[in-house]
């Protein structure tokens, strides 16, 4: 039986040590600094600027669940039978919740309480981003709201500051919950106990010139991705075409999360 002495041991647990922080310093050059680079304006040309679009004529009830359980299985979401502990990136609300200033009481029933998707909006005046103390949570040029889950302190600032309901706070060891003891995606590492998440857009695969997960698993095109600066893109002609609307547009926080409601004829 081979036997490690005290120096070995050293120098096995530093490499070990080292090969973690490896991981995660190509992972988060991957989310910040090569999608970073791939948005920034080149001479002559125009900054993305990534936005969704969640067709609700297509992204009708039943079919999102689709959606929610790629996001969540492919960003290591965990799941707790406790209702406060719940983690979040994309879910669903009824409408009458997510755009309480778009209802009224005589607005037909189906629409009132039907079930919509709702994520982190990636405002273009995001308020997580000016109350972050470690600047933890920031803006890339492309648009998207990040976060660098090493730099939270899990003060929670950003879950009061967003008026979505967008962030979640990991109560507990996420690598506990019993959907992560069964399958973790060694794609994207799981975080830690203390620390808020949400939803990035899938930073990490725009990087690798790939659509979000949600959206490659929308069925009949019921998710939309793209750049809203390139005309050319589905995102910006589908808008052009038809008539959207956004969550809470009177808070000025410009979301680009967009809900297409008709299409002009």
């Amino acid at each position: 039986m081979m036997r490690l002495d005290r120096r070995d041991f050293l120098k096995c647990t530093a490499a070990g040590a080292a090969g973690l922080a490896a991981f995660h310093s190509v992972f988060l050059g991957r989310v910040f600094g090569a999608a970073e680079s791939r948005s920034a304006a080149a001479p002559g040309q125009k900054v993305k600027r990534w936005a969704l679009v969640v067709d609700l004529q297509k992204c009708i009830e039943g079919k999102a669940k689709g959606c929610i359980n790629a996001c969540h299985q492919w960003h290591n979401v965990p799941e707790w039978p406790e209702e406060r502990l719940e983690v979040k990136w994309i879910w669903e609300e009824k409408f009458s919740r997510l755009f309480p200033d778009q209802s009224f009481a005589h607005m037909p029933e189906a629409l009132r309480d039907r079930p919509v998707l709702a994520l982190c909006n990636h405002c273009a005046n995001p308020p997580c981003v000016r109350v972050c103390p470690t600047k933890a949570t920031f803006k890339r040029p492309d648009g998207i709201v990040a976060m660098d889950m090493h730099r939270c302190i899990g003060c929670r600032f950003c879950i009061a500051a967003c008026p979505y309901g967008a962030r979640s706070f990991n109560w507990k060891n996420p690598r506990e919950a019993e959907n992560l003891r069964h399958h973790i995606n060694l794609e994207y590492p799981t975080r830690a106990r203390g620390v808020v998440e949400k939803c990035n857009f899938c930073a990490e695969r725009l990087a690798d010139g790939l659509q979000p997960v949600c959206v490659e698993r929308a069925e009949d095109g019921a998710l939309i991705f793209g750049d809203l600066n390139d005309p050319a893109s589905k995102a910006a002609q589908v808008l052009a075409a038809g008539f959207a609307i956004r969550r809470k547009p009177s808070l000025e926080t410009d979301p680009q999360v967009y809900y297409l409601i008709s299409t002009v004829r």
